[in-house]
């Protein structure tokens, strides 16, 4: 089934003081161009937004900064793509999302380092950055989708397959996010592996409506079923 919107997600590459920045402007560019390639829309902040040079968040200010542009853009961002170039700094990031208060999937992505560019030019240690990005989202209470690997280059296929599945996380949690559920008839005794909590669904944005027949009205009256849904 063709999408009826073009999904769009924003965009927060993660960036941190004493590792070189400069591997966030490669990383911007060639994630921007797998989104476009895969036929995702994306907001992220100008290049020259942040002190950086790649609007890469690093500070508080930068987070709420991509915050602003964030809410500003809410009726549009189906899902935020975090990115680690290097360690990242998750105070930026984490005010980024919590602040801008999307209630939308995160997807945290990081590179790895190359055994043999570990000098204080190269060296990335998203590794632990992304760990730390992670707990920090934890605490705030805001749920997120892993990648494949934990770690893996910018430039390998598993980053175009990752945001193809993430998009289809995407579109289940929003599709759900006030659907409404009719309910037929009482739950089987024998049968306890389908109790459902009704407040906890409502939590999550999805309303239960009972019905006010049996199940057996789906069977033996074909009106039923088409009257009941156009009630929901």
């Amino acid at each position: 089934m063709k999408n009826k919107k073009k999904m769009c997600f924003g965009v927060i590459i993660g960036t941190r003081a004493y590792f070189n920045s400069e591997l966030a402007k490669d990383v911007r560019k060639q994630l921007l161009e797998t989104l476009t390639k895969e036929g995702y829309d994306y907001v992220i902040l100008p290049e020259d937004a942040t002190p950086t040079g790649s609007s890469s968040i690093e500070t508080r200010e930068d987070g709420l900064k991509c915050a602003k542009l964030f809410r500003e853009n809410r009726d549009r961002i189906d899902g935020i793509i975090v990115s680690l170039p290097n360690f990242g700094f998750e105070i930026g990031i984490i005010n980024a999302i919590s602040v801008a208060d999307l209630n939308v999937p995160v997807l945290v992505q990081a590179c790895d380092d190359e055994n043999d560019k570990v000098d204080l030019d190269s060296r990335r240690d998203a590794f632990c950055g992304k760990i730390s990005v992670c707990n920090n989202l934890y605490q705030y209470g805001i749920p997120f989708t892993d990648t494949t690997l934990h770690t893996y280059s910018i430039y390998s296929d598993l980053l175009a397959a990752d945001i193809n599945k993430f998009a289809a996380i995407c579109r289940v949690v929003n599709g759900l996010r006030h659907a409404r559920i009719g309910a037929i008839g009482t739950r089987p005794a024998g049968f306890q592996t389908v109790r459902a909590s009704e407040k906890l669904l409502q939590a999550s944005g999805i309303t239960v409506v009972p019905g006010k027949h049996s199940a057996s009205c789906v069977f033996f009256s074909p009106l039923f079923l088409p009257t009941f849904v156009a009630s929901l």
